[in-house]
């Protein structure tokens, strides 16, 4: 059997490889503490619940949910983004509901590149944004995300041979895996490099609310107003601890949510009613509940740094997202897919090694802060005894 070319960039996942080293150490008898996949563990908050709960019993809900169908959870998504950032948006030209925020971003190469134009994307970074290139036949060409600029890419380091076939830049920050923020002067300077290039700016935003600090992420629209050539994506997974539900959504340039609603045309529907129902009481409900996430994940953080450090790794303290990003102590730090592996065979502790996110992220691991403070205690003392 031959199958495409394009299919063989995606054989390797960091999410799957870690996966089978887990399944492995299980069947060996250890207790897994997976601190691989940034899937919260925190309860969807209940009158989120409610609202979904409340649909199940109406038939209205139960058949295809076609873009029509999709009006009032648009016009709440529009509504918090202009309450947000002051952003004037259109519901039915440039907003999109979405199977969360990686369907956009694995979708709209399809509708941007043509086969051998490249992408501009971060390494290292979230896998969906380089698999949506190959998928769509694109050539890759990763920004470097190093520490000494803050983990931000230089746009003068991009050859102009690259940027005369590139069509698209891709960005996220917060930032996975650094867990590094940008500043809106830094979206600024992307807008301009953008449309200096004539390329579509992409930006994945969905830990928009998990800042520690008393900023506030902006969002690439304020930079954008016009939202001329730029899309944003969102997702309820994080905020909201939603992942399973798996419900986001699109904001943008009215031409990109057309040709990203068309590729979606020709792959799914949209979700179930009475998730997207949920969605509208998430953003349009209190918002304690946020706060009370971003309080918890505040607080693993502090515990987690804070026992790293004490059994001689030193991190840095992140400013925002859910995860901790640590260069690997010296003996390990030119292999990093070892170090996760044996880690997790010795101890049951899972982390996502750093060169599953790019080139640019041999030497460090990825902590997902997924379990309540005592048990990421207790997997740093196993870690301090697999050193």
């Amino acid at each position: 059997m031959q199958l495409a070319k394009r299919i063989k960039p995606l054989q390797t996942n960091v999410f799957a490889d870690m996966d089978r080293a887990k399944t492995t150490a299980m069947a060996a008898g250890r207790e897994i503490v997976d601190l691989s996949l940034g899937s919260s563990d925190l309860p969807t908050p209940p009158h989120i619940l409610s609202a979904i709960a409340d649909s199940l019993s109406d038939p209205s809900t139960h058949g295809y949910a076609l873009f029509q169908s999709t009006q009032s959870f648009r016009r709440v998504a529009a509504a918090w983004c202009t309450r947000r950032f002051g952003i004037a948006v259109d519901p039915e030209t440039e907003v999109l509901p979405l199977i969360g925020s990686q369907e956009g971003t694995a979708h709209l190469p399809l509708a941007v590149l043509n086969p051998g134009e490249f992408a501009l994307v971060m390494d290292p970074g979230y896998p969906s944004h380089v698999g949506g290139v190959y998928l769509a036949s694109g050539q890759i060409y990763p920004m470097s995300l190093r520490v000494e600029h803050g983990f931000l890419p230089v746009f003068e380091e991009i050859p102009s041979a690259v940027l005369a076939q590139a069509r698209m830049m891709v960005l996220s920050y917060p930032h996975n895996p650094t867990t590094a923020t940008a500043s809106l002067a830094f979206f600024q300077q992307a807008v301009d490099f953008c449309q200096h290039h004539n390329l579509v700016l992409v930006h994945d935003f969905p830990y928009v609310d998990l800042i520690f600090n008393s900023q506030t992420a902006p969002s690439v629209l304020q930079a954008d107003p016009e939202k001329s050539f730029s899309i944003e994506f969102f997702t309820l997974s994080k905020s909201y601890n939603m992942g399973g539900f798996r419900v986001g959504y699109a904001i943008g340039n009215a031409t990109l949510i057309k040709v990203l609603r068309q590729v979606k045309a020709n792959v799914d529907f949209n979700q179930y009613r009475g998730i997207l129902n949920g969605a509208i009481a998430a953003l349009t409900g209190p918002q304690d509940c946020v706060q009370q996430t971003v309080r918890a994940f505040r607080q693993r953080r502090d515990t987690f740094v804070s026992a790293l450090n004490r059994i001689g790794w030193q991190a840095s303290t992140p400013e925002a997202t859910m995860y901790v990003w640590a260069k690997l102590p010296t003996p390990w730090a030119s292999n990093s897919i070892d170090f996760c592996i044996k880690l997790v065979k010795a101890t049951g502790v899972a982390v996502s090694p750093g060169r599953g996110f790019g080139k640019a992220g041999e030497g460090y691991v990825r902590f997902a802060l997924v379990h309540p403070p005592e048990q990421l205690e207790a997997a740093v003392d196993k870690i301090a005894q697999f050193l």
